[in-house]
């Protein structure tokens, strides 16, 4: 065999790594490991790309928009975050806050107003919060942020000039330097997805005094409190074998060290991708196209290189004991009965370390709960938010609710 030969069947065997690898992206990002789609055998490729870009011009979710901010992060790095306030208006004319006893004690009212803080996960974006967003629109002062490395944020400084890996640590800090900024003295609600939750338990580890001295309510949401290495994300176990824990390493150093052919990978199984995100972010197959398109979207907008960056912090993250700082509040733990990234049995963990917490498993929802089930983490949101003492916003998510303005969950 000639070395032109040779070269250009390491080339082919480069880029069908990379295929590969890019496909399982959609696993890493969405807890799946299993291939799907008759659609992409029934379809034309053609027909599948009109459809997507239709659905992208006409689809209302990620479209809402608040005042822009931006924190700067130990590193340098920017943290951009949206405010939305409170409607004066509509906030003069409720009616007096519901007396229900929540979460193991009464309703406590706050003599200042509260910020709810919603923080993101894995290889999203503070638009995933869309649904919630339109829930407490001008009830509540809400602050929406990008972690870094995601959304709008800048690229983690540390991270792009190999000072130090990402930490969930670091990534409390972040939200301390975003609390800062956006949201520095009052009560605070604090709100995590996924990573976004562990972001919350890092909070908590390394600043207990603002929790305590602040922090009125939590919502954790489709997370988890540590052993992330031991998930399956929905690949076998054969003869005791996490097949995950044995395939994931070589596919995260295939995306740093090729994280452009990868990256190109990743576009050419876009068929694949989508089926993967699609059965693995949520629990029902009876989705809404324009928004498991948005799923899509929110995912395929992270850089392969942010997906393997991050996700050995995840894989690291023990923060059980840091959770004790919210077990004097009204907390919700909530997530979908058939999450394949966090496993339900994770969000049990953390309300089994916080008895009075309310646990709530929604059936035949996935990952992305907050998107599949909005109505129910809406309400369950409300209740939450009544038992912290803005009861304000709590009547906004239900007069909404009352209105079918809204999609319900």
């Amino acid at each position: 065999m000639s070395e032109g030969e040779t070269t250009g069947a390491d080339a082919v065997g480069r880029w069908r790594g990379a295929g590969v690898a890019g496909a399982a992206i959609g696993i890493i990002a969405t807890g799946a490991a299993v291939g799907v789609a008759v659609e992409r055998l029934t379809v034309g490729r053609g027909m599948r790309r009109k459809a997507r870009l239709a659905l992208d011009a006409s689809a209302p979710y990620g479209t809402l928009r608040g005042t822009a901010g931006t924190a700067i992060a130990e590193d340098g790095t920017e943290l951009y975050y949206e405010i939305d306030e409170v409607d004066d208006t509509a906030a003069a004319a409720d009616a007096p806050a519901p007396r229900r006893r929540l979460f193991g004690g009464a309703a406590r009212p706050q003599a200042e107003p509260v910020t709810v803080i919603f923080s993101h996960g894995y290889c999203l974006a503070q638009d995933s919060w869309h649904f919630q967003r339109a829930a407490l629109r001008g009830a509540v002062r809400t602050v929406f942020w990008d972690q870094r490395s995601h959304g709008r944020s800048g690229r983690g400084v540390a991270q792009r000039d190999r000072q130090a890996p990402v930490s969930i640590d670091l990534l409390g800090r972040d939200l301390k330097a975003v609390i800062d900024a956006a949201a520095p003295e009052g009560p605070l609600v604090l709100v995590g997805h996924s990573m976004g939750g562990m972001t919350m338990m890092a909070l908590a580890a390394q600043y207990p005094e603002l929790v305590a001295e602040r922090v009125v309510g939590a919502a954790f949401i489709g997370t988890s409190s540590g052993l992330i290495a031991e998930l399956t994300y929905g690949l076998p176990v054969v003869g005791g074998l996490n097949v995950a824990r044995r395939v994931l390493p070589g596919v995260f150093k295939l995306m740093t060290a090729q994280a452009e052919l990868v990256e190109r990978g990743r576009r050419a199984t876009a068929d694949l991708f989508a089926g993967l995100i699609k059965r693995y972010s949520f629990g029902s197959r009876d989705v809404d196209p324009a928004l498991a398109r948005f799923a899509e979207r929110l995912i395929e907008a992270t850089p392969v290189e942010i997906v393997a960056e991050f996700y050995p912090a995840l894989a690291e993250h023990d923060k059980v004991e840091a959770l004790c700082a919210f077990d004097h509040l009204p907390v919700l733990v909530l997530a979908g009965a058939r999450d394949m990234m966090t496993p339900s049995e994770h969000s049990e963990a953390i309300a089994a370390a916080l008895p009075d917490a309310e646990l709530v498993l929604v059936p035949d929802a996935g990952h992305l709960v907050m998107l599949e089930s909005p109505g129910v983490v809406d309400e369950h949101l409300a209740q939450m938010l009544a038992a912290a003492g803005a009861g304000e916003a709590a009547r906004g998510i239900e007069q909404r609710r009352t209105a079918g303005t809204r999609r319900h969950g």
